[in-house]
């Protein structure tokens, strides 16, 4: 059989987790790494990083919202997915995955966003005609109150929002590694690091998209980009990046180490089905590379300019280094038998169900629906001190 090299079972040649259950894990990391960079100013009050506040936020619920997809396509039947919350199923991880992503979009995630905008939401449907007054006006929730005392209300109650939403983003991505690692069937999967090294990646990959948004939107907008808000994140994602890339390896030499009768089929896979996409793009381009770039803005003084164009540069290559380690963990643990003895390979289609521009569209809408999300709410800190005074003004006449 083309593809297969060795001997394989028959239920062994098929790969049933395409390129979409590589994109899902990839963007519910992106959920959980924006909010996380979200919290450091909310929560932990890194008051360096309030820029990007709003903004982290809006691209946590935006890239939230598509997250389910992949694995909607991925299904044959998409519309038996409800049956998970008629007939929950405690003890699949997958099936409680679905009051998991529920918690987190209405009750950690929307609500948040609702508190901080409420002002904001206010101020425009009173200044604003039209269907924009009437969207407003349904987003206020028949609460207009934006008073000192209400407003200092929605602050508190938003940071304990924030608080709870952090084990909260963990645990949505967290089971994603939870779910792999506890597959003992499968050796390359069955660690017990799994469910952190996803976790670390994640905010690696959520603040480096944060970072680079901020920075494109500013560069659109005409404005200067705040050089101590985006030093600050690149130092965070360096140290964040540190550890996932500790994790990885620890887990690395304990395989060596323990070398166990599936060893020898890893190291082949390694070092043949997954070269590129594990050496090349995940250690060296997608790891090592951004790791010694951000270090070198740590321990050197450089200008901004070259500050700046290091920090697009090391977010861009982290980005792909996860999407590679998501795809050597999703695509790579089935392209070997069970017996160890057999190898197969992956073809993706192009314009399938699951093919590449299926894929290529679901990266492409959360962008989508983040410039929706921006327009209705702008996250600007410019925009975001002048609206509230306003609001109170019109509040008090």
């Amino acid at each position: 059989m083309p593809g297969v090299e060795g001997f394989m079972y028959p239920n062994e040649v098929s790969l049933y987790w395409s390129v979409l259950i590589v994109l899902y894990p990839f963007i519910t990391g992106l959920v959980a790494g924006a909010f996380i960079l979200a919290s450091l100013e909310r929560v932990f009050r890194v008051e360096a990083v309030k820029p990007t506040y709003r903004l982290a936020l809006l691209t946590a619920l935006a890239f939230l919202i598509v997250a389910p997809l992949p694995l909607q396509l991925h299904l044959g039947h998409p519309e038996r997915s409800f049956e998970m919350y008629l007939t929950p199923h405690r003890s699949s991880a997958m099936a409680m995955f679905g009051f998991v992503y529920l918690w987190y979009l209405m009750a950690v995630l929307v609500v948040e966003i609702w508190l901080d905008y409420r002002a904001d939401i206010v101020r425009l449907s009173q200044s604003t005609t039209g269907w924009k007054r009437l969207l407003y006006r349904i987003m206020t929730l028949g609460s207009d109150n934006i008073s000192q005392g209400a407003l200092r209300i929605d602050e508190r109650v938003g940071w304990l929002v924030t608080l709870i939403g952090i084990p909260s983003a963990f645990l949505l991505h967290g089971y994603v590694g939870f779910i792999f690692g506890s597959i003992k069937a499968n050796p390359w999967w069955s660690s017990p690091l799994m469910p952190v090294v996803f976790i670390f990646s994640a905010m690696v990959s959520g603040i480096a998209a944060v970072m680079l948004l901020y920075m494109a939107a500013t560069r659109l907008r005409r404005q200067p980009i705040d050089m101590r808000c985006v030093d600050t994140i690149a130092m965070y994602m360096f140290y964040i990046f540190i550890v996932d890339f500790s994790l990885e390896m620890l887990d690395l030499i304990h395989r060596i180490y323990e070398a166990d009768e599936s060893f020898r089929s890893l190291d082949f896979m390694v070092h043949t089905r997954l070269r590129f996409s594990q050496i090349v793009l995940q250690l060296i381009v997608g790891t090592l590379t951004p790791i010694l770039l951000l270090a070198l803005t740590q321990v050197t003084k450089l200008s901004a300019i070259v500050r700046k164009r290091i920090y697009v540069i090391s977010a861009s290559l982290a980005l792909i280094g996860i999407f590679a380690m998501r795809w050597n963990v999703v695509i790579g643990g089935q392209l070997f038998s069970k017996s160890f003895l057999g190898y197969t390979t992956y073809k993706m289609a192009l314009a399938t169900r699951e093919g590449l521009l299926v894929s290529i569209a679901l990266t492409i809408l959360p962008l989508l629906i983040l410039a929706v999300l921006v327009k209705l709410l702008p996250p600007w800190t410019e925009q975001t001190h002048a609206s509230i005074p306003a609001a109170a003004a019109a509040q008090a006449h």
